[in-house]
């Protein structure tokens, strides 16, 4: 029943989300604003840059210098060179996998293709890497499961998305699309993040076939 696959990256291909908030930390306590775990896990998993930027304007009001976003994105990058992991089995996983797949992330297109190349999960998705940027609207609305949808000829209904945060869910939800919980990555022991109970998790991607095959 299920001819596309649609993985979020981060979180759910690679464990990066806890590498991003120690980032994102550390840049705006460079710039004078305090946050802390709690305050990206609410306001910044699974949401784009922009989106992010306006939630802390906003929360401290105060403006960020021009050069934030770029000298957040470059730091992070510089930190993914040594730290960035794929997710446990992911690779191995997608091996064997004959169901078409791709990506859909709430990151710039430079920070997903680098996280795939530095990972090597690149060769499982080629072209097949949509990012927030090519829609209105990021997750949490539906737009950008919506636009995979039609790029790629598949009926929502048959569609399944795997993500690990609260927007990413909200949206695939919101699209009508079958969903699953992936939360094998370290942010989600480390923030205390707590998923929709109405939403069905996994937490080793050796489980993964046996899931697909309830769809």
């Amino acid at each position: 029943m299920i001819d596309l696959i649609i993985f979020d990256c981060d979180g759910v291909l690679v464990d990066s989300e806890i590498i991003s908030a120690e980032v994102l930390i550390e840049e705006l306590r460079n710039v004078g604003i305090k946050i802390d775990r709690d305050y990206v896990r609410i306001h910044c998993l699974g949401r784009s840059f922009p989106t992010v930027a306006k939630a802390i304007r906003e929360s401290h009001r105060t403006p960020l210098p021009d050069d934030f976003e770029m000298r957040y994105r470059n730091t992070l990058l510089e930190r993914f060179e040594t730290r960035l992991r794929p997710t446990e089995g992911i690779a191995e996983m997608l091996e064997q996998l004959d169901i078409r797949r791709c990506v859909a992330t709430s990151s710039s297109p430079p920070r997903v293709a680098r996280t795939l190349e530095l990972t090597g999960l690149d060769k499982y998705f080629g072209e097949h890497v949509y990012t927030a940027s090519l829609v209105e609207r990021g997750k949490p609305a539906p737009d950008l499961f919506l636009h995979v949808a039609k790029e790629m000829g598949i009926p929502k209904e048959r569609i399944l998305v795997v993500e690990d945060s609260i927007p990413g869910i909200t949206a695939a939800k919101a699209a009508e699309m079958n969903v699953l919980a992936y939360t094998g990555a370290s942010h989600l022991r480390n923030l205390g993040i707590r998923l929709p109970d109405d939403t069905q998790s996994f937490d080793n991607w050796s489980d993964f076939a046996h899931l697909l095959r309830q769809f």
